[in-house]
């Protein structure tokens, strides 16, 4: 088994070797949900990483990726891989993310509607009371409120225009994961079989 994996890491490492040789263009690989990630895998970022600046064809190769931070523990692997490769002249960089505080929310308000900020304004300070300045929640929200017709382009004032009333009064879960479910509870039923099925795929 353990051979088995060390042709693998090669082959991958001469797979992205290649890529990269072949295109000017930088490669990046993007790893989601890191607290998950198994042994395996780590090790095989860690081969990656060591290559790109051990080889010349790889210079270009970068890794990015993305983790709950309260569900990483001090011991996971991934941080002794990170500074391990330090060691060995590899760039790394931790960046945390945080929640939208209220004038970052009306900044993307603001953006989102092609509107001023002194505009937005009303329309953000109940957009951040419901979502707390979650940006996966904030984006879910408005297009929700989209499709329910509470947001709306207004073709005569050549702007968007809102309902605030019904907006304050909409009653929305507790958290992202429960909006989430409730969106997909609303899909047709064949759909709902379809995303079962697809989720067995990972």
């Amino acid at each position: 088994w353990v051979d088995s994996r060390k042709r693998l890491e090669y082959l991958l490492c001469q797979f992205v070797a290649v890529i990269s040789s072949s295109s000017s263009l930088p490669i990046i690989l993007f790893l989601d949900d890191l607290q998950w990630a198994d042994e395996a895998s780590i090790e095989v970022v860690k081969q990656l990483l060591l290559m790109s600046v051990s080889s010349y064809q790889c210079k270009q190769f970068f890794f990015v990726g993305c983790c709950r931070g309260n569900e990483m523990k001090q011991d996971h692997k991934i941080w002794a891989v990170l500074n391990g490769v330090r060691n060995f002249g590899v760039h790394t960089e931790i960046i945390e993310l945080s929640c939208m505080d209220k004038d970052t929310t009306n900044s993307m308000v603001s953006d989102v509607l092609c509107l001023s900020p002194r505009l937005t304004r009303p329309l953000s300070d109940i957009l951040f009371h419901k979502t707390k300045g979650n940006p996966l929640f904030f984006c879910q929200i408005m297009s929700s409120w989209s499709k329910d017709g509470l947001l709306k382009l207004s073709l005569h004032r050549h702007r968007w225009e809102w309902e605030e009333e019904r907006i304050q009064s909409t009653e929305l879960p507790e958290n992202v994961a429960m909006f989430f479910t409730g969106t997909i509870r609303n899909l047709p039923n064949e759909v709902q079989s379809a995303l079962c099925i697809l989720s067995c795929f990972g």
